[in-house]
């Protein structure tokens, strides 16, 4: 997550403020850049909702730095959040993109439970969220399928939270909604 979301920064994508933490020392000067609420997500191996703790006080962030076990991190802000959508693209080396059309994520306990598609939103937003995933791929020079899941919040601002660089699981409608799925669309790029 570090690496990724310096990246995005760099590359101008709008991201919910973040910082990243190596350690405690790097925690109280994330406390004091971050407004809270706030989550703290581990830098590697975290998913559905896995390896992240909810820092609502200043008091409560060394403790849950401890309990996701002293590795590094990012402190993420905790954005006034209105649905999460994502794009599930397939690039080819050439440049050439192709992507499914976008997908709102319900959530169960963290856990994505269903992708509505297409997401039931703004027309803007879907045109938006399709462009940024465009862009994020095109600026990483990526080939294959990658998926780029985005917060909508803030009166319907974008903002990226996140990238998986395989087939993923907002995704899987795919199979059974499209001509072709995510997985072909894989092979067809390597």
């Amino acid at each position: 997550r570090i690496s990724e979301k310096q990246f995005l920064g760099r590359a101008g994508f709008p991201t919910a403020p973040f910082r990243a933490v190596e350690g405690e020392p790097e925690l109280q000067v994330a406390l004091r850049e971050v407004a809270l609420p706030a989550l703290l997500k581990t830098s590697r191996l975290g998913y559905d909702g896995k390896g992240q703790a909810a820092v609502n006080r200043p008091e409560d962030a060394a403790a849950a730095f401890r309990a996701l076990g002293s590795v590094p991190c990012v402190l993420e802000q905790r954005l006034a959040l209105e649905t999460e959508v994502s794009v599930v693209l397939a690039r080819g080396d050439d440049g050439a993109v192709a992507a499914f059309p976008v997908g709102e994520n319900r959530h169960r306990d963290g856990i994505l439970e269903t992708t509505v598609v297409p997401a039931p939103v703004a027309r803007s937003t879907l045109d938006e969220a399709r462009s940024i995933a465009c862009r994020v791929a095109a600026a990483l020079e990526y080939v294959g399928v990658l998926g780029v899941e985005m917060f909508v919040a803030d009166g319907g601002r974008i903002y990226v939270n996140e990238l998986a660089p395989r087939p993923h699981n907002s995704g899987h409608y795919t199979l059974d909604a499209c001509s072709v799925d995510q997985f072909e669309q894989q092979l067809r790029a390597l």
